[in-house]
């Protein structure tokens, strides 16, 4: 069965994710869905899951698509052959125990039609063998059942960001707030943001990421590059600073304190 994106035939919505953490812990994928994420300038990531599992289907389904992607199922690997010859997709998931064609026959059947779309096997076969023999199929990636969403996610992230057809994300959004990355300008509600290059990399980091808990062991390896502990209030400090301009002037606080956790941008 084929399930497009926006189609109602197929006659059912993703179901709910599992209670258990076996499939993926809802507290660390990529967007709450709370507020806006990030709003993009390109098209929109095309995803293809191909899984006969209803329940594991609909959980990543419904993650890709709070984070912005455009996303399609298909639940055997026939139909899932036939979609992703096309090349329409940016990137596939794919179990390896399908009916009708099994994942490693299609991914071989695809690298030798010359769809070279990224893949990612996401299966609980998952033997030493069983991994390099997906991989020599043609496969880019290979994950093993159970698994988490946000290690998923920033899977496909990286398949992506080497893929050519995907173009890095130029302006960031978060509400009233942009981003410019080429031209390194920040605006709120039309007026222009003065940022320090340390404030215009922490407040970029927040957009990549908004909806989701940013840590400040996060901040401080990816602003700072510091892989230990340093000891100091360095992201409290800046934070506030960054808050005092894009907070303080305007009605809606954007950059919210998770307590014990974090910090979250996002417009709700």
């Amino acid at each position: 069965m084929v399930c497009r994106s926006g189609e109602e035939a197929c006659g059912r919505g993703p179901p709910a994710a599992p209670a258990d953490r076996s499939v993926g812990n809802p507290a660390g994928r990529a967007y709450n869905g709370r507020g806006p994420g990030p709003q993009r300038t390109h098209r929109l990531v095309k995803v293809l899951i191909i899984e006969d599992d209803a329940e594991t289907a609909g959980f990543i389904a419904r993650g890709l698509r709070e984070a912005g992607s455009v996303v399609d199922h298909a639940e055997t690997g026939v139909d899932g052959l036939f979609l992703a010859s096309e090349g329409a997709y940016d990137v596939l998931v794919v179990d390896r125990m399908l009916p009708r064609m099994d994942g490693l026959a299609l991914v071989r059947m695809l690298r030798e039609t010359g769809v070279q779309t990224p893949v990612l096997f996401l299966t609980a076969v998952g033997g030493l063998s069983d991994r390099v023999e997906g991989l020599e199929a043609g496969a880019d990636d290979y994950m093993v059942k159970p698994f988490a969403f946000s290690e998923l996610h920033a899977r496909l992230r990286a398949l992506l960001r080497r893929s050519p057809s995907i173009t890095a994300e130029t302006v960031l959004r978060v509400g009233d707030l942009s981003l410019d990355r080429l031209s390194r300008r920040a605006e709120r509600a039309g007026q222009t943001i003065d940022l320090q290059p340390r404030e215009y990399r922490l407040l970029e980091y927040l957009m990549e990421h908004a909806g989701e808990v940013v840590t400040r062991t996060m901040l401080l390896e990816q602003v700072w590059d510091f892989h230990f502990e340093p000891k100091t209030s360095v992201v409290e400090t800046h934070v506030s600073r960054l808050r005092g301009k894009i907070d303080r002037p305007f009605d809606t606080e954007l950059i919210r304190t998770v307590r014990g956790a974090g910090y979250v941008i996002s417009a709700a």
